[in-house]
């Protein structure tokens, strides 16, 4: 493939937040081997190993984690090469297919992990003795087997801010971890069902699940280890939680959130390590330029979007490549229920409000999950590039489709049962009236 048809370059923002980024056209024969590359890079020789989700919340966690084992990575490096980065002002995207948040959170990173043999950090994910290995809740199995794969006997073993939505696909390889890990903990924060907790602990992991609408995964992580953090671990916490709540009241908490969307796992880790929630100048600066870009999506998406009413409900509908959360926001604010964002890579999130807390009810139905008010799917429509070729010249349209079939089956669950609860009460009323006579 001419490598121009997929170089954003000189295009408009109109015509190429429609497309994915450039990281979706890479085979995934090839992403795979560098993938397990890296994983066995970063697994082998560990004495501890983090599987979290790639977003702020999961990654706060596995600095957690390090800071436990006196593990962290030295940060110099990290904001030399931020540094030479704005300078250069050459930000080449590679969207990752990578679901995050279960919530979807789910646009992916932009990809800056170098095999640059002059970038000092290029081999930054093999130097902590603390491996960090970033998965989805769609990748949490093939992470696992990895780490059984090239872990040795022995390892403490941490998976944060994942839920599985089945026991079955993890079943065996958390059996064989059961077996070899020293000890397994697994904190999170999502709705898990109880059939599929239970099956995990039966494995001997010790699973701690906060409520996932006080906490986010970094207080639960937290408040589970075994170690006297200092104060800006406790508002580091707060900060991440401000975001992954949807909180908003410390405006350091959109830094974090912009900061861990356009940094690789390991800088974002080693950065908040070393620095907590208040971040580095050098860091401050790179976000603020790349929120201009940021800006434009929103408002692209934003203006894309369309109104159904479904049941009770308003859900806004729209497309693209964009900041997920700014954008429901944005549609809340102009009177939606719910917002549905569908992204160029197939994949949406969907999100909630005070009057619409069934954002997981609509994803579990097409292959997703997450939270009452924060959920991500990836409805199982795309069988060949054709399927993806429709998907962008028509915005998603197949994908809205069938979402919003989601939402009017939830709609009719809901009516039904506050018809049944209503049938009930006015069962209980007869009931006393009954005895009063």
């Amino acid at each position: 493939m001419d490598d121009d048809l997929i170089d954003q370059a000189g295009t408009s923002l109109s015509r190429y937040t429609k497309l994915p980024g450039t990281g979706f056209f890479y085979p995934d024969s090839l992403d795979d081997e560098r993938a397990e590359r890296r994983a066995r890079e970063t697994i082998e020789d560990s004495e501890a190993v983090v599987i979290a989700d790639g977003d702020a919340d999961g990654l706060a966690c596995a600095a957690m984690v390090r800071e436990a084992h006196d593990a962290a990575l030295d940060v110099a490096d990290f904001e030399a090469d931020i540094a030479e980065r704005s300078a250069e002002d050459d930000e080449t995207e590679t969207e990752e297919n990578v679901e995050h948040d279960g919530d979807d959170g789910d646009d992916g990173s932009d990809d800056v992990d170098s095999d640059d043999a002059d970038d000092p950090t290029a081999d930054a994910h093999a130097q902590s003795p603390v491996g960090l290995v970033s998965a989805g809740p769609y990748s949490l199995d093939t992470a696992l087997e990895r780490v059984v794969a090239y872990a040795d006997d022995g390892i403490d073993l941490y998976v944060c801010d994942l839920c599985p939505d089945e026991f079955e696909p993890i079943a065996d390889v958390l059996d064989a971890l059961s077996e070899s890990c020293a000890s397994i903990r697994w904190f999170d924060h999502h709705q898990w069902d109880d059939a599929v907790a239970a099956a995990v602990r039966e494995r001997g992991v010790d699973l701690v699940v906060g409520e996932s609408d006080e906490e986010c995964t970094a207080d639960v992580t937290l408040r589970s280890l075994e170690h006297d953090f200092e104060d800006r671990w406790t508002e580091l916490a707060a900060v991440t939680r401000d975001h992954d709540l949807w909180i908003k009241d410390d405006p350091r908490s959109d830094d974090l959130a912009d900061y861990s969307y356009w940094s690789g796992g390991e800088e974002y880790a080693t950065v908040i390590g070393a620095y907590g929630a208040d971040l580095p100048e050098v860091v401050r600066e790179y976000v603020e330029s790349r929120r201009v870009e940021k800006a434009a999506r929103i408002d692209a998406a934003v203006d894309r979007a369309a109104v159904h009413e479904v049941g009770d409900w308003r859900v806004a509908v729209t497309y693209g490549r964009c900041s997920q959360n700014e954008v429901a926001e944005a549609l809340r604010e102009r009177g939606a229920d719910a917002a549905v964002i569908v992204k160029p890579a197939g994949s949406a999130s969907i999100r909630g409000s005070e009057d619409f807390r069934h954002a997981h009810e609509v994803a579990g139905r097409v292959n997703g999950g997450g939270h009452p008010q924060a959920a991500g799917c990836k409805p199982d429509i795309y069988d060949d590039m054709l399927d993806y070729a429709h998907h962008w010249t028509t915005e998603g349209q197949a994908c809205k489709r069938v979402i919003l079939a989601a939402f009017e089956a939830v709609a009719e669950e809901v009516e039904a049962g506050e018809a049944e609860e209503a049938d009930e009460a006015g069962e209980a009323d007869e009931s006393v009236a009954d005895d009063d006579q």
